[in-house]
């Protein structure tokens, strides 16, 4: 995990590499919890993973809302809109605060120095 982001690959890589499971199945398992995660945010759902954070399903109204190049007005339509709202002890981990709560071995998926 090179680069900025983090791909479904590097997610099977990393579950490869911590749990010791074979490439085929930790690619299963991977797949497997964020067809979950989808299919509970269709059904308009929320999903709160621990530590971690919640996905929220929104439902937005119809609205006026204006072209800024051109200033003209547009009719946009009702919709749904997934919202993350991150836990407390991820915003801390993010800004390099360490809580009182360790992370289970692999959690960081294969980070051990921490983000500056």
């Amino acid at each position: 995990m090179t680069s900025n982001t983090v791909t479904r690959a590097d997610l099977y890589g990393a579950v490869y590499r911590e749990v010791g499971i074979s490439r085929s199945q930790s690619l299963a398992m991977v797949e497997f919890v964020l067809n979950e995660i989808s299919a509970s945010l269709e059904k308009g759902e929320t999903v709160k993973l621990s530590s971690f954070g919640s996905f929220i399903v929104r439902q937005k109204r119809r609205r006026v809302g204006r072209n800024p190049k051109t200033g003209t007005q547009a009719t946009i339509p009702p919709r749904r809109v997934i919202v993350f709202k991150p836990s407390a002890i991820l915003k801390q981990r993010i800004n390099g605060k360490r809580s009182g709560t360790e992370t289970p071995a692999g959690a960081e998926l294969g980070s051990s120095a921490p983000a500056r």
